[in-house]
């Protein structure tokens, strides 16, 4: 399965993550007309491309009035159509993501609640923050049966917003760092992971910091990054000028690995520094002439 892409191919795919929503029916739609490519891919591109769309058109979304309109248009679709997915049918006829569509909605309902339900959703914003939150993530507590059933539609068919993506991406980023580990360890490289470099006092790391050095195609690597997504142009430039740079100029020439794939030409800064991969290297030779005894620089 293709993982690294072209410039092109990338958006000849952004092309078709453009015409569909972000459910699980969407997810299979792209599978099943780009067939060549990985579908953890596919689904890291999809939800990057909806993150940005959904950004360009969430403040029309979040106007008072437009909020009022979507919750009546909700309280008559749900009392005419009580069987049917309603919320999840209305978020897909407006473009908007079902998961941020359940919170809309349930934050309009909260407010409003009266006597003790509105006591205890309480009138401070963060106090009512935390308690929206609590809901979404566990629909049960919903005291509305009804709204209950379409916020748990929402978010088990939303693919890229919502408490159980954010639950499995969490997960997921978890796991990558752990096969990154996993994989140092079966190859015998000695090296200090985010845990014990923030017990020795470094605040801003890299996933490993690598205490011998390695070559990767020839070029010298200190400290390896492990992204569970693919990269594109925004967030690569993103991670450049928030971390990689700045562990580059602590510690050195490092390694970047996007397990599920990146845009090849955003692999031109080895001679900088930063190398890409989209797996872990199998080309490894051990630098024993660059020894360390620790990361390459003190703590500030």
């Amino acid at each position: 399965m293709r993982m690294r892409l072209s410039r092109a191919e990338y958006k000849e795919v952004v092309r078709w993550t453009e015409q569909l929503r972000p459910t699980r029916q969407g997810v299979r739609t792209l599978r099943e007309r780009l067939p060549g490519h990985s579908q953890s891919t596919l689904l890291s591109i999809f939800s990057l491309e909806y993150q940005k769309r959904t950004k360009r058109t969430f403040s029309r979304h979040h106007a008072p009035e437009v909020i009022e309109s979507h919750y009546q248009r909700y309280l008559m679709e749900a009392k005419a159509h009580p069987a049917a997915p309603v919320l999840l049918q209305l978020a897909n006829e407006v473009d908007l993501s079902p998961a941020l569509m359940a919170r809309l909605i349930l934050d309009r309902f909260l407010q409003g609640l009266e006597g003790g339900m509105r006591a205890w959703y309480g009138s401070a914003c963060e106090a009512s923050k935390t308690v929206l939150n609590s809901m979404l993530k566990e629909p049960s507590l919903i005291p509305d049966q009804m709204l209950a059933k379409h916020v748990y539609q929402c978010t088990i068919n939303d693919c890229c917003y919502g408490p159980l993506v954010d639950c499995i991406k969490h997960a997921i980023g978890q796991e990558h760092e752990v096969l990154l580990c996993d994989k140092l360890k079966e190859r015998n490289l000695s090296f200090l992971d985010e845990n014990q470099l923030r017990v020795m006092g470094y605040d801003k790391t890299p996933d490993v910091i690598l205490e011998v050095p390695i070559a990767v195609e020839g070029h010298i690597v200190h400290w390896i990054e492990s992204k569970a997504s693919f990269g594109d142009d925004h967030s690569h430039r993103t991670y450049l000028n928030e971390q990689f740079w700045s562990y580059w100029n602590r510690f050195g020439p490092g390694l970047v690995i996007y397990w599920y794939g990146f845009i090849e030409e955003l692999d031109c800064q080895r001679d900088r520094g930063i190398l890409l991969k989209d797996g872990f290297p199998s080309d490894i030779v051990l630098c024993h002439a660059a020894r360390q005894d620790g990361p390459p620089r003190e703590p500030e």
